[in-house]
């Protein structure tokens, strides 16, 4: 069975019926096919960040992206000190 998967569009409107319209969750999710906690999770995400949220498929919120440049950048400073690192252990070992 696969994960389906919901427009920006269709989880904003079915937050809106709760929301806006005060419609029952349950009552929404079940007129959707939807699993309740699902429902109630995309409110809560809807409430929370109104602007950015359900950002889509393969993009992030501007948090997130931000968070993965430093970890790239860490990554390419730790990689850059265990180079010189060695360097500094292999001339030193030469000049004794």
């Amino acid at each position: 069975m696969q994960r389906r998967k919901f427009s920006r569009e269709f989880k904003l409107e079915a937050v809106k019926l709760v929301r806006d319209r005060g419609v029952a969750v349950a009552q929404a999710a079940r007129d959707l096919d939807l699993h309740e906690n699902v429902l109630r999770k995309w409110v809560r995400e809807a409430e929370a960040d109104p602007q950015s949220a359900f950002p889509g498929n393969g993009q992030m919120k501007p948090e997130q992206q931000e968070i993965e440049r430093l970890r790239r950048e860490l990554a390419r400073m730790k990689a850059e000190r265990d180079i010189l690192k060695k360097a500094a252990a292999y001339f030193a070992r030469d000049s004794i």
